[in-house]
């Protein structure tokens, strides 16, 4: 006893007092760096030469030209001026106009243009100039007196160019054929009218921007950055990264003098702590126990058959692997005819653990209570005291939606746009249902929707649901489900709620748009995770990149699948309070749907009421209010999750 309370104090004292030479080599790497512009990079930001992309937000990311700090958004340089990490705020100059022009020529004067992620104008310090060019002869004339210099993309000093305000721009009458917009500051005693329009420019204008907050792991020591496999923000400390915040050094020091003093009584709190563990682990199996003795002692558990291992081993041919109908990450689902005739899905789970026993009761107790034409029937199941744990599910003879975009079946036969559009509209009608019964899934993915021969939607695998009380909002659990599928903001606040099926939800209508799988690592670094694709393609106008070729069959088309596209991007926002509920996903896609065949009224009248999740209501579609509104094309604007508004058509990098 003697020798193991000095080999806990002494890897304790390790622990806590490790020399400097042990420190984190991430720490030191994420240092402010400048250009030489006397500008400190930091968090959320990042220079692509000096910094690791870790030590910035994805997307934060700037270059050093001719000791400038650069920041390109829509192809257009933006010199960095100043960085207000207290208020989020970055002031920015246009480089194309300054007194030093010519080191920018490679750049050309666009109207800016920002993606619904990362930035935003502040509105309330920014006015605006209008830059116009390709003027008629006549207009060029009386523009005269506002006619600046600027560096073209030639290196040469085109002299047709003008600027103005807005409100001089809008009294002469037009007749330039090219106008460009530009931000600048409102601030107080600049005059715009008849004044140097280049030094006006040079003030700069404030952009806001949105990211992980940083202070608290500034305060705990630590040095803020962005883990871009998991997709998340990151402390790093001296001794390791960390979730949110460092550990403090006076912590661990009064924890180290309380274990030296109590010393051996360490080692009995841990013996008595090891103890009441293992009681309470044996108390929880004698209660599955105990639900599995009652399974032994009748046939009809929770209003499902239980079947003995014996019938369902006959049923299935032995688990006989050619008979095998999918494998997922819990067990094994097998094709089997029982007794009286009937064709089913038998699931076996691969260990027979506590684990396991949880999730085996956690499913036959929710699907035992679930009642919806879109969601897979349990038949019944075993007795936990059987040789295997298996449920016994309906069997769906056409595959998994997955099958059919990019497994064998989809080589055959292709999902039209229609049919693709009704799998989502059915997913959408189960999922609201199992929302309102106050259950979410954890776990929506292609694999786990099922397809009749008719082609109607059946939403299997409730291993991972989670009930969620009424009096709550979120359920906090570690994360669980499948990687490209689950909820960034689940891994970063470790809180579970509905949002989190929602942005599953979002990377199915991408998958059916695109064809392409949630998760892919022959694809690109930045475009293994389908989500990550499908928001930079959308930012970038370059939809068309994305849809599966296939479907591109006419105009109608097109613009029904970049309507599913906006409301997939809303799907995959980060910020879960940003995303829409389950059931107004549902109204968009059926109004998507609608608008093709001019049957609003009907659809609104037949579907108005929401029933509650009761087997009385078996097929009844949940919805709650009217019918949305068509939604705007992903061509038309989009706009910016945080406050302010972004301009249309141009395309989108930051």
């Amino acid at each position: 006893m003697k020798k193991l309370n000095t080999l806990i104090i002494s890897l304790l004292f390790f622990i806590l007092f490790k020399p400097s030479s042990c420190t984190d080599p991430w720490f030191n790497t994420c240092t402010p760096k400048h250009c030489g512009d006397g500008v400190n990079i930091t968090y959320p930001f990042f220079i692509n030469t000096l910094q690791h992309p870790f030590c910035g937000y994805s997307g934060f990311n700037l270059t050093c030209i001719n000791h400038h700090s650069i920041l390109r958004i829509s192809d257009t340089d933006f010199i960095v001026k100043q960085i207000d990490t207290s208020s989020r705020k970055i002031k920015l100059q246009n480089a194309v106009v300054s007194s030093n022009s010519t080191q920018f020529c490679h750049s050309k004067l666009r109207n800016l243009t920002l993606g619904p992620v990362r930035f935003a104008v502040d509105e309330s310090t920014t006015t605006k100039l209008v830059f116009v060019s390709n003027c008629t002869d006549k207009v060029a004339r009386a523009l005269d007196k506002y006619r600046i210099r600027l560096c073209d993309n030639n290196n040469n000093n085109n002299n047709n160019k003008f600027v103005m305000s807005e409100t001089d721009w809008n009294m002469s009458g037009g007749g330039c054929g090219e106008v460009v917009e530009a931000p600048v500051e409102a601030a107080d005693g600049v005059v715009v009218d008849g004044g140097n329009y280049t030094k006006v420019v040079e003030l700069g204008f404030w952009m806001t921007w949105r990211a992980a907050d940083c202070g608290e792991c500034e305060v705990s020591g630590g040095k803020c950055g962005f883990n871009t496999t998991a997709y998340r923000f990151v402390c790093f400390c001296q001794d390791r990264p960390h979730r949110v915040r460092c550990s403090t050094g006076k912590a661990k020091r009064r924890l180290l003098i309380i274990l030296v003093a109590i010393g051996c009584a360490i080692i009995f709190a841990l013996a008595a702590a090891i103890f009441f563990r293992i009681r309470a682990y044996k108390r929880k199996f004698v209660t599955y126990a105990d639900k599995s003795r009652e399974l032994e002692d009748t046939s009809v558990y929770f209003g499902v058959s239980v079947f003995s291992y014996d019938e369902l081993q006959d049923a299935t041919n032995h688990f006989d692997s050619s008979r095998e109908l999918g494998d997922g990450g819990f067990g094994t689902v097998y094709y089997g005819k029982l007794r009286d005739g009937r064709e089913v899905a038998v699931k076996r789970l691969y260990e027979h653990n506590y684990k396991r026993v949880q999730q085996f009761m956690n499913e036959v107790e929710i699907l035992t209570r679930l009642r919806h034409k879109n969601l897979v029937s349990l038949y019944g199941c075993t007795s936990r005291r059987s040789r295997e744990l298996l449920l016994v599910y309906e069997y769906i003879p056409n595959g998994t939606v997955a099958d059919h975009l990019h497994g064998d079946r989809a080589k055959d036969s292709p999902l039209t746009w229609q049919t693709r559009m009704k799998i989502a509209i059915e997913t959408a009608n189960a999922l609201v249902y199992l929302h309102a019964s106050e259950i979410i899934h954890r776990d929506v993915k292609t694999n786990n929707i099922l397809l009749d021969n008719n082609y109607c939607v059946k939403v299997a695998d409730f291993g991972l649901s989670r009930l969620l009380p009424n009096d709550v909002t979120h359920v906090s659990t570690a994360p669980q489900g499948t990687p490209g599928y689950v909820d960034p903001e689940y891994y970063q606040s470790y809180q579970l709620t509905d949002k989190s099926d929602v942005y599953s939800f979002g990377v199915v209508l991408i998958e059916l748009i695109s064809t392409k799988p949630a998760l892919d690592i022959s694809r690109s670094r930045d475009e293994i995770v389908l989500a990550n694709m499908a928001i930079n393609m959308i930012q970038r106008c370059a939809l068309d990149e994305l849809i599966d070729p296939f479907l591109a069959s006419d105009q109608d088309t097109e613009k029904m699948i970049q309507q599913v596209a906006e409301l997939a991007f809303r799907c995959l926002q980060f910020d879960s309070e940003t995303r829409p509920a389950m059931n107004e996903v549902l109204d968009v896609l059926k109004a998507i749907r609608v608008e093709e065949s001019d049957d609003i009224a009907e659809l609104t009248i037949a579907e108005s009421k929401l029933p509650p999740p009761t087997p009385e209501n078996e097929g009844v579609e949940l919805l709650k209010g009217r019918i949305a509104s068509s939604p705007i094309s992903v061509t038309a604007k989009w706009y910016s999750t945080s406050s302010g508004s972004i301009t249309p058509n141009a395309s989108v990098s930051n």
